[in-house]
């Protein structure tokens, strides 16, 4: 049997204790172990999965084939390219980068060594996006939401880079096409950045997107909408579920023709969409394993991730120029 993908998780906060989680369950792969600048919740997670602790990353670096990078995003880049500049192909969470400085000195360590990098774009694996594929052609508009409560978790980046960045990533490998306008409003609320935001983006071609993201509301929205040509897609992106909507078939309106009393039922097809019921972060390892074991292409580039964090970051600094323009009148 060909041996196991060796890998190590540097940061187990809450997320990266799910990527150690789940990295012990796959076959593919043995969690050598884990690391963390937190000696407690080190140990804690430690003991919890029954893995090795490492205070210091070289040392787990000396043992992994491959690192997933769950550490605050600021030192994303030391921590990776430590592993790179070695060799070691790693999953980097998103954000790819605090700045794009960052992310091309991750991307030029990689060039460097030909070890891959992959960012943990999740909503890549979402069941209820994977069920949509075959409906899915080129929107011509795109609406999304994703709301949350407070909590400390990402409150060291605006609400843009901690949230909406998900859907930035999902619409631009949706369209394919250069952001051409971009416009943007955000409201600091709780936190010293913008924690409720708005931005509107228009593609080559005519394409329009509008994301909202809010880190200060009283429930949990994860949902996208695409309108397309041939009709609707409406997605529940936290319960994995949605629907396609379309003109039956042989229903044709002709501009002017009236409806004649016809419901909504008799003209429109609803085409139900379920997720196959995996979790999306096990999809996004998995995928990650196989891309570092040479059996698959990375599914979302380090690239990817540059794009993502290069649209973010614009929108963030229109954000920041309305906040101050909006102060100072």
């Amino acid at each position: 049997m060909e041996r196991r993908l060796r890998v190590g998780v540097a940061g187990v906060g809450s997320l990266g204790f799910h990527h150690a989680r789940l990295l012990k369950q796959l076959a593919a792969a043995e969690l050598v172990g884990v690391h963390d600048s937190d000696a407690a919740r080190l140990n804690q997670v430690a003991g919890e999965l029954a893995v090795p602790p490492y205070r210091e990353l070289s040392a787990l670096l000396q043992r992994v084939d491959a690192l997933v990078v769950a550490v605050p995003t600021r030192a994303h880049e030391s921590v990776a390219c430590a592993a790179l500049e070695r060799g070691i192909h790693v999953l980097v969470e998103k954000p790819i980068a605090s700045t794009l400085a960052e992310a091309d000195r991750i991307l030029e360590a990689a060039d460097g060594t030909g070890a891959l990098v992959q960012i943990g774009h999740v909503e890549r694996f979402n069941g209820a996006l994977r069920a949509c594929e075959p409906y899915l052609e080129e929107p011509l508009f795109v609406e999304s939401h994703r709301l949350a409560p407070f909590g400390p978790r990402g409150t060291d980046v605006a609400v843009v880079l901690d949230l909406m960045i998900h859907d930035l990533d999902l619409v631009l490998s949706i369209a394919r096409r250069d952001v051409v306008r971009i416009a943007a409003v955000g409201v600091p609320v709780l936190t010293s950045s913008p924690d409720i935001a708005n931005a509107r983006l228009e593609f080559e071609g005519g394409g329009v997107a509008n994301l909202t993201a809010s880190r200060v509301s009283l429930e949990r929205l994860r949902k996208i909408r695409f309108f397309q040509r041939s009709g609707y897609i409406s997605l529940d992106l936290a319960e994995g579920a949605g629907e396609f909507l379309r003109l039956r078939p042989g229903v044709v309106f002709e501009p002017g023709t009236p409806l004649s009393g016809a419901s909504l039922a008799e003209v429109v097809e609803r085409i139900p969409l379920r997720a196959d019921g995996a979790e999306p972060l096990r999809c996004e390892l998995e995928s990650f394993c196989a891309a570092a074991r040479g059996e698959a292409a990375v599914a979302v580039s380090g690239q990817d991730g540059r794009r993502a964090l290069a649209v973010a970051l614009d929108i963030v600094a229109r954000i920041e120029r309305h906040v101050a323009h909006t102060t100072a009148a």
